[in-house]
């Protein structure tokens, strides 16, 4: 699995699957599956079972589940409703073992995606989030510095007219002060004030004030491993975005000095 995660990332960044072939010392033909499947996909069927008296309301069912989203659970769609509704209202003669069938084969495969994260203690992650804010009377973006512990649940929260390097050096200096200590390590994005290059092995160049600051601090730099993840794109970035809405709601009868000070 580890193997999978660094030729997925390596390839995402940039190296061609020629390289991560020769870098891994793995078949091309390996690598062509790895970035086939977000996960090993393990036994894979040659061909796909035929259900011919599905196949004409598999969109159907899909919209239907795709819409359950959007509702509390207890109101989404199970089988015996998809069944029920597929016979009443779209003519459906099949039986509901087919429909059972489909949507337990449906639900493990979205399950196969997602890699379950783990958050141990004293370990963070740090990126920006924009929010429409209101300042002198004029709406306009700020962009909200975040770092997060996870495992905690607590984060520092702090308001930029932009996100440039000196933005992100000054929030991690506010942060460490807010918490009283530095994190063990802190995961990031790509962001460009960040890394300066993406190296062929996948080894990120970082951009010079940045390291700087890692250095003086001896700070442990985590690679971001939002793209091999693609599921945890709804971490760091997402994370970021709602956090600084959320601080922007908060701040809304407040001047942006006053939003530039504060943290949760």
């Amino acid at each position: 699995m580890e193997l999978y995660l660094r030729v997925r990332l390596a390839v995402s960044e940039g190296m061609t699957q020629r390289q991560a072939a020769k870098h891994f010392n793995i078949s091309r033909d390996s690598v062509a599956k790895m970035l086939s499947y977000s996960t090993p996909p393990g036994y894979q069927r040659r061909s796909p079972i035929g259900r011919p008296k599905l196949d004409a309301f598999v969109s159907t069912i899909e919209h239907w589940l795709d819409e359950d989203m959007k509702v509390p659970g207890k109101q989404r769609h199970t089988a015996k409703r998809v069944f029920d509704r597929l016979r009443d209202e779209c003519g459906f003669t099949g039986g509901y073992t087919i429909i059972k069938d489909y949507m337990r084969e449906r639900d493990q495969r979205r399950q196969e995606v997602f890699v379950p994260l783990a958050h141990p203690p004293g370990h963070a992650q740090a990126d920006f989030g924009e929010a429409t804010v209101v300042i002198g009377g004029v709406e306009q973006k700020a962009r909200f510095f975040v770092l997060d512990m996870p495992h905690s649940d607590r984060c520092y929260v702090r308001a930029y007219p932009a996100a440039v390097a000196e933005a992100w050096v000054d929030g991690h200096i506010h942060a460490f002060a807010f918490f009283g200590a530095m994190p063990q390590s802190i995961v990031y994005d790509n962001d460009r004030c960040l890394v300066a290059k993406i190296l062929p092995d996948g080894t990120r160049k970082r951009a010079a004030l940045f390291s700087g600051f890692l250095s003086h601090y001896s700070a442990i730099d985590v690679g971001a491993s939002v793209k091999p993840l693609d599921a945890a794109k709804t971490g760091i970035r997402q994370g970021a975005d709602t956090l600084a809405k959320d601080m922007a709601q908060r701040l809304a009868p407040r001047t942006m000095t006053a939003a530039h000070n504060a943290s949760i």
